[in-house]
């Protein structure tokens, strides 16, 4: 009735705040380390950055080509440039990424803001394109946290990383009030995790991306349906674990693929190793759980979610029609 504007109580930090802040800790432990924005200092957490290093981050404008052609620059010269953009707003820049990056193999960091969908952002900013978009170019190396302790490991392992092109997406939001480390610890390029294992497990839930705690909560149900389940963390689309996938493909029934707020870019690398493996030919169901092909407005966090078909109910859902079991009550996905 006033019109005045209420805040919710704050809550854990972002992850656009944690790669900053990780990006902060990795340019104290490194000069060369330097940062770029398309006039999205704010947005992408880089006024934090400009703070500690007014000297080393560059705000080029509204001129994502530029960002993307001046940061492979920086690369040839011995630089490491991290071009902080949104997902949507990278689409600008995909000639550039091509031409002046990849084809190049030039070590250019890219930290992809707002990935997968965005809430009341709407449908012009939901980042549900990169995977598919970054994950078909020879070199590019392509993660998804799970949590933001992920996010901060993933911008170290970016940042070392020197032979080649790197991208990491995280979405829009906060974390889930995990304690932070100073400074983050590389991966293993290409490796995931295996979170959950059950003996006997007929279904496995392979997840990209921060949905893993929503296939946590599904496993227990499934699980409690007499449906034991192993849960798996790809961290890396690109170059995907093919030692895992093959795993859980060969030790389950059923495989559920989960990526956040994507179109078909993590399932169909998944599904496109196992045809190559020839694991597709023994019974094994798989499930990609990605958008409709359709533009999305979001109204509501919730709506985007199960619309999307991303929520644990909608796991257990698709896992428990694969396996052959009907919930009660409940639709086919």
């Amino acid at each position: 009735m006033t019109g005045e504007q209420v805040k919710a109580p704050p809550g854990p930090p972002t992850y656009t705040n944690v790669f900053a802040h990780a990006l902060i800790a990795e340019a104290e432990a490194d000069k060369r380390v330097v940062a770029i924005t398309a006039a999205m200092p704010s947005g992408t957490g880089l006024d934090k950055f400009a703070k500690r290093f007014p000297d080393r981050i560059f705000d080029v404008g509204i001129a994502e080509q530029h960002a993307v052609t001046f940061a492979a620059g920086m690369a040839t010269e011995g630089m490491i440039p991290v071009c902080a953009i949104y997902s949507t707003f990278l689409q600008r820049a995909y000639d550039q990424v091509v031409h002046d990056v990849a084809i190049q193999g030039l070590p250019v960091r890219f930290g992809l803001d707002r990935a997968g969908l965005v809430g009341a952002d709407g449908a012009t900013h939901a980042g549900s394109f990169d995977l598919a978009f970054l994950g078909c170019l020879p070199g590019m190396v392509l993660m998804a946290p799970a949590d933001e302790v992920e996010l901060v490991h993933m911008v170290a392992t970016s940042v070392a990383y020197d032979s080649g092109p790197s991208a990491v997406r995280y979405p829009r939001g906060e974390g889930t009030g995990l304690a932070l480390p100073a400074r983050g610890t590389p991966l293993p390029i290409g490796k995931g995790r295996i979170v959950r294992e059950t003996r006997g497990a007929e279904i496995a839930i392979l997840s990209l991306g921060p949905r893993l705690a929503d296939a946590l909560v599904a496993a227990d149900e499934l699980t409690a349906r007499g449906l034991p389940t192993t849960v798996a963390d790809a961290r890396f689309a690109k170059p995907l674990d093919t030692d895992l996938v093959e795993r859980l493909a060969r030790d389950h029934a059923v495989l559920i693929t989960i990526e956040d707020g994507s179109v078909g870019g993590f399932g169909s690398m998944v599904m496109q190793h196992l045809a190559w493996a020839g694991l597709l030919d023994g019974g094994l169901k798989i499930r990609p759980m990605v958008l409709p092909d359709r533009f999305i407005d979001h109204n509501t966090p919730a709506a985007q979610l199960t619309d999307a078909g991303l929520t644990a109910k909608d796991i257990v859902r698709t896992a428990a029609e694969a396996a052959g079991q009907k919930i009660p009550g409940v639709g086919a996905a």
